[in-house]
């Protein structure tokens, strides 16, 4: 026999046996809350050759889809305490050589590559019920990779990344604001790229991507590097 005080739709109990439906927290809320997932499938014949080119094609398709900064990545590193360390960073090139991102070299993530020079990546694009993951070694790009994107950036931009000291304890805004305004006098138009700024290139070892599906039975497709192709395969959700 059911109990007349249970309420169906919140799992809970009435208010003190009064009658009246229980009101749900924020904690069954967030226990409760469940997505359908009704997209298209994908198997391992739909996949791209290379994964970069899988990675284009669900990038592009994000982008004409509205979804906000579709190139936003979590980048997640290791510390000098052995402890993972994640962000979102923007990704500005993708091709065969794998991912790139630019940042301050003298900031904690910089640090942390340069002592550990792997990576894991994600790319979440919720709208369409996606997600890419990669796993990569790391590398710093060129200095004339790293000219070449910096002189593209705008001038606001570009006269941050002098003004910030990335990662280091700072009085206050005020700091940032009078260090752009320095700078901002001393370059004018034209300021070079600070030698303590530029790009990693994420070249990854193993691809992963991810189709949400109904009743949690989701498409996860795995390429792995063997040589110089890829390993194309299925894992279970």
């Amino acid at each position: 026999m059911s109990d007349p005080d249970a309420d169906p739709e919140l799992g809970g109990t009435d208010l003190g046996g009064t009658g009246f439906p229980a009101i749900p927290t924020r904690a069954d809320v967030l226990r409760d809350r469940r997505v359908q997932y009704e997209s298209a499938g994908l198997d391992v014949d739909d996949l791209a050759t290379e994964p970069v080119d899988q990675w284009r094609r669900w990038h592009d398709q994000a982008l004409d889809a509205g979804v906000a900064e579709p190139n936003a990545m979590t980048v997640a590193t290791i510390g000098a305490d052995g402890v993972p360390d994640a962000r979102i960073v923007l990704a500005r090139a993708a091709d065969e050589g794998g991912l790139v991102f630019y940042t301050n070299y003298e900031g904690a993530k910089s640090r942390q590559l340069d002592t550990v020079p792997t990576a894991a990546a994600v790319f979440a694009w919720l709208d369409l019920h996606r997600q890419v993951r990669l796993r990569a070694r790391v590398e710093r790009v060129s200095p004339e990779e790293s000219d070449a994107y910096f002189a593209s950036r705008p001038l606001d931009s570009r006269i941050g990344a002098w003004a910030s000291p990335q990662s280091q304890v700072i009085s206050g805004r005020g700091v940032l604001v009078a260090n752009a305004a320095r700078f901002g006098a001393q370059f004018m138009l034209k300021p070079p790229r600070p030698p303590h700024w530029g790009g990693y290139r994420l070249v990854p070892q193993e691809w992963q991507f991810w189709q949400g599906r109904k009743s949690r039975l989701h498409d996860r497709l795995r390429y792995t590097r063997q040589g110089d192709s890829w390993l194309r395969e299925r894992l279970a959700p």
